[in-house]
């Protein structure tokens, strides 16, 4: 089943809130960025509440911060792995990098895979929080022991006079025109979401593409390649990292016309 989920999945397009929620309420945990999942101790803990009992927590370190501690818990991961025969490779040494798109990716498939597993129902009786402490390894990752606000909000019951007030004014029921109207608004919008779905998977392929070019060994170091991966890894969603990838590239060039400049004068 995991070897199943392709690139081209409707699991790799799935946003990076959307991942970070999907974590946050299921761990209790306070992730802000995709990044913060890269020690690999998340993923051990997900497949913990999606299999009960396979990942041995008292070996997962949710504190690693260096490669050599982030690289056991992959280990342990490997070994879950193995024993649930999971056919998906474990890169490694990418994810313990820290790159936005590799830890994102894997998480997109890690979250697809749990939720053809179970459904997508969370474990009731799973808490999270206790088995982190009977782990003896858990000291921060941005956790929280408190219920994320999120959860918190889903559990408030109702207001009772708002549900005297829904009961005493409920919808009136649609005619024939409304129905007709909204099945045509639905239609079109059907056609806008296949429209737009098309058109993310073409961009995302290309997008996929030049990075797998810019991690080429010969060309990662070149200017404009940097200057290419400072757009694709920039992890600010609310500003352009344009500038800063053509600053780096004009201070670049600059500095290497300035050398050819003074091997020139050499030469005389």
């Amino acid at each position: 089943m995991a070897a199943s989920i392709g690139i081209m999945d409707s699991a790799y397009f799935v946003g990076r809130n959307e991942i970070l929620t999907w974590i946050n309420d299921r761990l209790h945990l306070n992730l802000s960025r995709v990044e913060e999942a890269a020690s690999g101790a998340v993923q051990c803990q997900m497949l913990d509440m999606t299999f009960p009992g396979v990942v041995p927590m008292h070996k997962v370190n949710f504190d690693a911060k260096n490669e050599y501690d982030m690289i056991q818990n992959y280990k342990v991961l490997q070994d879950v792995f193995n024993k649930l025969q999971i056919t998906k490779p474990l890169e490694i040494n990418r994810l313990v990098k820290g790159r936005p798109l590799d830890n994102l990716e894997f998480l997109q498939w890690l979250k697809r895979f749990c939720d053809s597993t179970n459904g997508g129902i969370m474990n009731e009786n799973y808490n999270p929080v206790e088995r982190r402490s009977k782990g003896g390894r858990e000291k921060s990752v941005k956790g929280s022991n408190k219920m994320p606000k999120s959860l918190q909000t889903n559990n408030t019951p109702p207001n009772s006079s708002s549900v005297g007030l829904t009961k005493a004014s409920g919808p009136k029921p649609a005619n024939t025109a409304q129905v007709q109207a909204l099945s045509k608004e639905l239609t079109d919008l059907k056609l806008s979401y296949d429209h737009l779905g098309k058109e993310r998977d073409f961009y995302f392929s290309k997008l996929r593409d030049v990075e797998l070019l810019c991690q080429t060994p010969e060309l990662e170091d070149l200017p404009i390649v940097v200057a290419v991966k400072k757009i694709l890894y920039a992890t600010d969603a609310n500003e352009s990292a344009l500038e800063d990838a053509q600053e780096y590239l004009n201070q670049s060039l600059g500095v290497k016309a300035e050398d050819e400049e003074n091997g020139e004068q050499e030469d005389y």
